[in-house]
């Protein structure tokens, strides 16, 4: 084996902004063949300069790429460099070039408090008017839409996109920005997506936020309220303002 800088190892697991807290649980270094791969070869996998994992390649693993898994304890949050050496007999060890990742596992509002819960207590139900939480929305809401505020949460940051369900109907907030960390979030639920959620004596109303690497805050506890919707051939045609999102949302739990 010639001693140049073996290619760096990768993570599949990565999403373009780093790891998130499931993957950390689990996470896969993977290290493709090298020149000279043979039976016998020790490679050691280093997390920030510290010992991580080996695995000795065997004859039929030898030109074959090399799996090896990071103890989660290594996997804290935070930047982190990740590179390999390989040693063979005869020969002084060849280090890689390094993988430089970033690790969020602090998810959007904490954890639930109740493991395998899709509620987090953690976050605060959505903030309304006090009329429109004592006596629902009239008709005449309905044509305005109706102002709704999200307190600033545990771990807000930059990037956090923001799902609000309305009933069965979803509405996607414009992902955060470094301005809006630490502020409330100011929404207008406009009558289109009021309407398309239909009359109901008893609706539902929450959010839930993923974050720029896919850790997600389960649902916030709901508000319900009492719709009174115009129905829509009453509403004067415009341009929908909103898209929203399927019911196949990522912030569904499981």
């Amino acid at each position: 084996m010639t001693h140049t800088l073996l290619t760096a190892p990768t993570l599949p697991q990565a999403l373009r902004h780093g790891i998130n807290a499931l993957a950390a649980t689990q996470l896969q270094v993977d290290i493709a063949p090298y020149p000279g791969m043979g039976e016998g070869d020790v490679i050691e996998l280093f997390w920030n300069n510290c010992f991580a994992a080996s695995r000795r390649v065997t004859a039929c693993k030898a030109g074959m790429p090399t799996h090896l898994r990071v103890p989660e304890s290594f996997v804290l949050e935070g930047p982190a460099r990740v590179h390999y050496q390989v040693m063979q007999i005869g020969h002084g060890p060849a280090r890689s070039a390094v993988t430089h990742i970033r690790v969020k596992t602090h998810c959007p509002g904490g954890r639930p408090a109740l493991p395998g819960s899709d509620e987090n207590q953690n976050l605060a139900p959505v903030g309304l008017p006090e009329t429109i939480r004592r006596y629902g929305v009239n008709a005449s809401q309905v044509r305005r839409g109706i102002p709704l505020t999200i307190e600033p949460y545990l771990n807000m940051a930059s990037g956090d996109a923001i799902t609000l369900r309305w009933g069965d109907a979803r509405l996607d907030l414009p992902t955060l920005q470094a301005r809006d960390i630490g502020q409330l979030v100011q929404v207008w639920v406009p009558s289109s997506l009021i309407i398309e959620a239909g009359d109901d004596c008893r609706l539902d109303v929450t959010y839930c936020i993923l974050d720029r690497v896919g850790n997600t805050s389960c649902w916030a506890p709901t508000r319900t309220l009492r719709i009174a919707a115009t129905p829509p051939e009453r509403l004067d045609k415009a341009a929908p303002i909103y898209q929203p999102r399927p019911l196949g949302s990522p912030c569904e739990p499981g």
